[in-house]
Formats: C-alpha cells, structure tokens, sequence
C-alpha cells in the first residue's frame, strides 16, 4: 500500500478515537514510533479529548463546591 494511503489510514483511525496502542499493534509500529511519526494528530485529538471533557469536569467541580 502506497505510504501516503497508510498514513491517511493511521491518521484516520487516531482522529476516530482508536487508541494509540490498538493503532499502532495494527500497523506494526511501536508505540513510540507511532507517537513520533504522528505527534500532529495524536495532540489534536487529545485537544479534541479534552474539549469534550472539560465540560463534565465543571459540572463536577461546580457540584464539589456547593
């Protein structure tokens, strides 16, 4: 498979919320390997992650303090 089809793959499954480490068992990589290669898209989805998170995490802190 041509490098540029893999990539688009790997990055696909990362940006849909596969775990790196399932990922990475998939293509072969090490976990390492995976996170240097694709650094760019791990970090968006974990930003991605914590968007969607941090609303839950307020309502939690906001039931804390009453």
């Amino acid at each position: 498979m041509p490098y540029g089809l893999r990539a688009a793959r790997v990055s696909l499954w990362l940006e849909s919320g596969v775990s790196p480490a399932e990922v990475a068992r998939r293509t072969g990589h090490s976990i390492a390997v995976l996170f240097r290669l694709y650094a760019k898209v791990i970090h968006r989805s974990q930003q991605h992650a914590n968007h969607q998170t941090e609303p839950a995490l307020e309502a939690a802190e906001a039931t804390a303090i009453k």
